[in-house]
């Protein structure tokens, strides 16, 4: 039966609070060269650190190829020790990216480094395969299945076809093996050898338009790469000061990451944004970006975001929130101009909020004169309730089980069609997440959405 996170969860400290809210920089000493996936990594190149520079202001920019942005700098006190991390290689990738040299970005870039650069396209049927291969010592990922909410039939059509969104906070690798003390999971189910591939084929499966994901500190040596060469175009946004940093032999900061499949949508305008709360900078960041359907030509606005972990800090989640759905009315107020006036831009937002459905940031969101709805409250049978849990864990702390991931969207101007189901307690097991079949302690989210055709 799932049980709600035990309330012996440690406190807010006045050095967390102070931590938050202060301006945080990177230290140039604590980055490490990102690490190699085996054979496909060991022909790149090694990364350079981040140079210093500007900082990147919040709000929306058109894109202007080629400015970056910088970081200054703070040592972290903690350090926290971490398991191997060296990986195998992806052998199709490596093929296209032997003569590739991946340098890694500064902190708040314009714009993603793969712009820039032409990547051998990969066969994803190739890549699956190389998954499962490498995967094979391990036990099944949870079977799940496509369902229509009451009341909806598929629906196919050629001038107005599905968008397939993935939501995921995939579990940074520091963390995991360094700091969450999964005390269920056996250190040797989280190492990145064999668990990346278990992210990839995921991804792969279900080959989702657009995909969200937080907690990415594999971004420029795994992720950046290998959904370039699939056809996506890649963004990543770090938080200014990240856990990950803890963790000795850590592979940078995590942050969140965004991908469009370049050729269902382009790219008209970008934000990265710092999220504030009381008028003070955080450590959360959102990555929002106005795309255009190649299909349709209609607008949509995408947004992922990561807000503030742990109990006692639902004042400040409700401020971020705040701040991101102010940021996401000014920049779609931007958008389309008809010859009847603006019209509204439909927005998604993908996130882990750390927030259950009790907490003041989701009636915000709920609430939001933008029209956002939930979408996974559509696997109820009454439309109105979120699923029991998205994340289970058992810590040393306790047991763990929550609802704390959101897709949301305007339902005035989308429609859902489809969402992937959630795993039964008897398929996650009793040792919960993460685990040898599954790679994270949150659960993916996805679902197939389209333009409403009256709108």
């Amino acid at each position: 039966m799932c049980r709600k996170p035990l309330s012996s969860r440690c406190s807010v400290t006045h050095w967390e609070m102070t931590r938050s809210f202060r301006v945080f920089r990177l230290s140039l000493p604590r980055m490490k060269p990102v690490r190699h996936c085996s054979t496909l990594l060991n022909q790149l190149c090694a990364v350079p650190a981040l140079a210093p520079g500007r900082a990147y202001p919040a709000g929306l920019r058109q894109l202007r190829p080629g400015v970056r942005g910088g970081a200054s700098v703070t040592e972290p006190k903690a350090v926290f020790s971490m398991g191997g991390g060296s990986s195998r290689l992806f052998g199709t990738l490596a093929q296209s990216l032997n003569s590739i040299t991946l340098a890694q970005s500064d902190l708040y870039p314009e714009e993603s480094p793969d712009h820039h650069q032409e990547l051998a396209e990969l066969d994803p049927d190739q890549l699956l395969r190389e998954c499962e291969e490498a995967l094979q010592r391990r036990p099944a990922r949870p079977r799940r299945d496509l369902v229509y909410p009451t009341g909806r039939v598929p629906r196919r059509c050629k001038n107005n076809p599905s968008v397939r969104i993935m939501q995921w906070n995939i579990l940074a690798q520091a963390l995991g093996e360094g700091k969450d003390g999964f005390i269920r999971c056996p250190m040797d189910a989280l190492n990145w050898q064999e668990r990346k591939y278990l992210i990839l084929e995921e991804i792969l499966t279900y080959s989702p338009d657009i995909v969200c994901l937080q907690e990415v500190d594999h971004f420029y040596d795994t992720f950046h790469p290998i959904m370039s060469s699939l056809g996506y175009h890649s963004s990543f946004l770090p938080k200014p000061w990240s856990p990950c940093l803890d963790v000795e032999q850590n592979n940078g900061p995590d942050g969140c990451a965004l991908f469009h499949r370049s050729s269902r949508f382009s790219l008209d305008a970008s934000s990265h944004l710092r999220l504030s709360a009381m008028m003070l900078p955080t450590n959360q960041v959102a990555i929002v970006q106005m795309l255009k359907c190649r299909v349709t030509g209609r607008q949509l606005c995408v947004a992922v975001t990561h807000l503030k972990a742990r109990s006692g800090w639902e004042r400040l989640r409700s401020a971020q929130g705040a701040d991101l759905l102010h940021n996401l009315r000014s920049i779609t107020s931007l958008g389309v101009q008809s010859n009847t006036g603006p019209v509204a831009v439909p927005i998604v937002v993908c996130g882990d909020f750390n927030a259950e459905p009790s907490e003041d940031v989701y009636w915000r969101f709920s609430s939001s004169p933008l029209g956002l709805r939930s979408a996974y409250k559509l696997l109820s049978s009454d439309g109105q309730t979120e699923p029991p849990y998205t994340t289970w864990k058992i810590r040393p702390s306790g047991e763990s089980c929550s609802t704390l991931d959101y897709i949301w969207y305007s339902h005035h101007a989308l429609s859902v069609d489809c969402l992937l189901d959630i795993p039964t307690e008897e398929q996650i097991g009793p040792d919960r997440l993460p685990s040898y079949h599954y790679p994270s302690d949150h659960l993916s989210l996805l679902c197939d959405m389209s333009f409403r055709e009256d709108v």
